[in-house]
């Protein structure tokens, strides 16, 4: 029987390195391996084609998904599931490599129940699936937002502004938490804990009378709106701020060396689990990669670094 691998979701800088090392280590071991183009709605169009050893050439160091990506609503449905299989029988392939955040997850469990042996490798830049201390593209995200703030730093700066930056997060604040520490942000506000914005501006207020010029607010786009943040904090302060949203530049770019080594180890271990007929979530613990069952995986709640919050808030007086 023949291996696949596909992206499903928002894609994630690292994606395309972890294409490599699966496509790589099936023909290494010994089997045929086929790329699944767009996700599953391309599995459900039968969009399935072999992959050899020059299709992944060069690819390690690019962003974004060589094979593409897509949200599908037809696979959320019995009949869309069943349509999925029988592609994937047509090609005798039984197992198959899902990257993506956690509705993929959810997809490759759902695939698993009827028959498919699945691994799963997280990528979402996120950083939101609970079972892994880090998912592939995360790292290269942070280093994105990093160097934005550094270019709004200087612009905020010369004009004695204020500036909110929206970066990407619906329900994890790991973004504006690890990028607002790298980054040397005044403040963060993240859907994972209460905000003051009273204390927020006080802060400004003391930065301002010591002669600050500058004061970097960083925003999960699930905590709160940046243009309301940005008119509260104006009216409570009196200092001019204005708004800065990323937006899919964080999703973006060349994945940095820690994101492609992490992809390439996962993209072995998902190969193995599969060769030994273990359906399973990859992931990453103290430094050590691992495999577990998907549903354990999906049961796995996220954990907001509380520490790492009060770190942020003690050097950013």
């Amino acid at each position: 029987m023949n291996i696949a691998v596909m992206t499903s979701g928002g894609d994630a800088p690292g994606m395309n390195a972890a294409i490599r090392a699966v496509v790589r280590t099936s023909i290494y071991k010994g089997m045929e391996v086929y790329g699944i183009y767009g996700g599953f709605e391309g599995l459900i169009d039968g969009k399935i084609e072999k992959l050899n050893l020059s299709s992944v050439a060069d690819i390690i160091q690019k962003g974004g998904t060589i094979l593409g990506t897509s949200r599908s609503k037809r696979f959320q449905t019995e009949e869309g599931q069943e349509s999925a299989v029988s592609k994937l029988k047509i090609y005798n392939i039984d197992k198959l490599v899902v990257l993506g955040g956690d509705g993929s997850a959810k997809g490759a469990l759902a695939l698993e129940k009827k028959g498919i042996k699945t691994a799963v490798i997280p990528c979402t830049i996120d950083n939101d699936m609970g079972y892994t201390e880090s998912t592939i593209g995360f790292y290269t995200a942070v280093e994105t937002v990093t160097d934005a703030i550094s270019k709004i730093r200087d612009t905020t700066e010369a004009h004695g502004r204020a500036n909110v930056v929206e970066v990407m997060g619906r329900s994890c604040g790991d973004i504006a938490l690890y990028a607002g520490i790298s980054g040397g942000a005044e403040s963060i506000i993240v859907p994972e804990m209460e905000t003051n914005m009273d204390e927020i501006a006080k802060k400004m207020l003391e930065g301002k009378n010591r002669g600050k010029r500058h004061h970097i607010i960083l925003v999960a786009e699930g905590a709160g709106e940046a243009h309301e943040v940005a008119r509260e904090l104006q009216k409570l302060t009196g200092i001019e701020t204005r708004v800065t949203i990323l937006g899919y530049i964080q999703r973006g770019g060349s994945p940095g060396p820690a994101d492609r080594i992490m992809a390439t180890s996962m993209g072995v271990v998902a190969v193995e689990s599969l060769l030994e007929n273990k359906s399973a979530a990859i992931g990453i613990r103290g430094g050590r990669i691992f495999s577990e069952p998907i549903g354990t995986a999906l049961r796995t709640k996220n954990k907001f670094n509380r520490k790492l919050y009060e770190t942020m808030k003690m050097v950013s007086i």
